[in-house]
């Protein structure tokens, strides 16, 4: 009987492992990271709403906060399973590189873990809490939940900023790790650019990605308080993060030109890219071409070529959703209200999932970029691999679950928002303080 240690027996010897880890990681992945921002802003869209409610008295936000409190923890916990696998496959995949570099790159990883179970902790407090807190006790066991989220993003994000940047370790004569400082290795030169960039993301996405919904909603008819509230609260935070993002990929493009030239080589934008990495100076920047470098230290043709899509596709669809957020501040500014066209709600609905996709772009872009690096100008991702052929059946099965697991969380949060429209009112007994009364003039502002 043929063991699982003898799977890979089943392929040819000659299948190389190298191209089926790259794309199994990079398949959990590209998965993984549409949750990111979900799990990252949606607790404090929900605390927004959740707030209101309080203050104002607002029964529509007593319901969008307890509501987004449930589809919250729904995502987070899919989240949870999808980011364990990606731990599981550092191991899995990737044995040379955690071999040599696991002291150092475990290091943002073992913060993370802390804070998600932080995260875990309290959005289970504040969803047993509705049943059994007063009003502002409840809310303040939600705080947590962002502040760990964002911190949890940032202590992955440094793991991967090392990637870009190796420091905080000393090497003997034969280049292995002989020391490490913690800090060093979190507070690398690229980690606050790059966890800036993400965290950012992470609310300008979900902040589109909830909005679409809504507009969805709208353009359907719904257009009460209710859904007219949802679509403010998280349009509004994906406006505010949008120009931010702007700003802080515009710092990073810098960065990238100074700290690694293959890859800003990469981008070339004509007219453009002087202008990227250094303003002051305009077009007598000197950009360096790709062939400057040594050939096993640049990324390959049609690595360069996807790094360029990327690029294209990250910029392009980041100005569309700036000029687009301009148009919400603009009705705001000279009508006091959003915009009413159903062309406005048509460019929502389909805002949410360019904002995905121009997310998936730039973390493409970023590590592509690196090529052939998993650790700059340290450690080259085809000496970090598995040596396992058999790795096939892993990225197989790999597809097969994730697809299960995506295709199970749609129909789940279908379901509880059909059951949430069937009902159509608050559900009293889910909260100790109950659906307040709503305050004068509440009627005009459904209306």
């Amino acid at each position: 009987m043929q063991t699982i240690g003898d799977l890979s027996s089943l392929v040819p010897l000659q299948v190389n492992p190298v191209p089926w880890a790259r794309a199994q990681m990079a398949f959990t992945l590209a998965f993984h990271i549409i949750l990111v921002p979900l799990g990252v802003s949606w607790a404090a869209m929900t605390l927004i709403a959740n707030y209101r409610a309080i203050k104002r008295h607002d029964v529509d936000a007593l319901r969008l906060a307890q509501r987004w409190s449930k589809y919250m923890a729904v995502t987070f916990a899919v989240g949870a399973v999808t980011g364990t696998v990606l731990s599981f496959e550092f191991g899995l995949l990737w044995p040379q590189f955690m071999g040599k570099w696991g002291e150092a790159f475990g290091i943002p990883f073992a913060f993370e873990g802390l804070f998600f179970f932080l995260e875990a902790i309290f959005i289970s407090i504040y969803i047993f809490g509705w049943r059994r807190l007063k009003p502002w006790a409840h809310f303040w066991t939600g705080v947590p939940i962002p502040v760990a989220g964002i911190l949890g993003s940032a202590s992955v994000v440094a793991a991967n900023a090392w990637m870009n940047s190796p420091q905080g370790v000393t090497l003997d004569a034969s280049g292995n790790v002989t020391e490490v400082d913690p800090l060093g290795v979190i507070l690398n030169d690229a980690m606050p650019l790059m966890a800036a960039h993400m965290i950012i993301a992470a609310y300008l996405v979900g902040g589109f990605l909830i909005a679409s919904v809504y507009a969805a909603g709208m353009l359907r008819g719904r257009m009460d308080h209710y859904h007219r509230l949802g679509f403010i609260i998280s349009f509004t935070v994906a406006a505010v993060a949008t120009p931010v993002q702007m700003g802080v990929g515009d710092g990073l493009a810098r960065w990238v030109y100074t700290n690694q030239p293959t890859k800003f080589a990469a981008i070339e934008i004509p007219g453009l890219a002087s202008w990227l990495s250094d303003p002051s100076t305009g077009r007598a920047t000197v950009i360096q071409g790709l062939d400057s470098f040594p050939a096993d230290s640049r990324p390959t043709i049609t690595q360069v070529d996807v790094v360029h899509l990327c690029w294209d596709i990250m910029v392009g669809l980041g100005t569309f959703l700036f000029l687009f957020t301009l148009w919400y501040w603009a009705s705001w500014i000279f009508r006091r209200d959003m915009p009413r066209s159903r062309w406005f709600l048509r460019a929502a609905v389909i805002a949410g999932p360019l904002a995905v996709v121009s997310m998936e772009a730039g973390w493409t872009l970023s590590e592509v970029g690196r090529q052939p690096w998993i650790v700059y100008n340290q450690m080259r991702v085809a000496d970090a691999a598995t040596t396992n052929a058999g790795v096939w059946l892993t990225f197989v099965a790999v597809t097969l679950l994730y697809a299960a697991l995506g295709t199970t969380l749609i129909l789940v949060l279908r379901g509880m928002s059909r059951r949430a429209r069937a009902g159509d009112r608050f559900d009293d007994t889910d909260s100790p303080y109950g659906p307040p009364e709503p305050t004068e003039g509440a009627e005009v502002r459904a209306r």
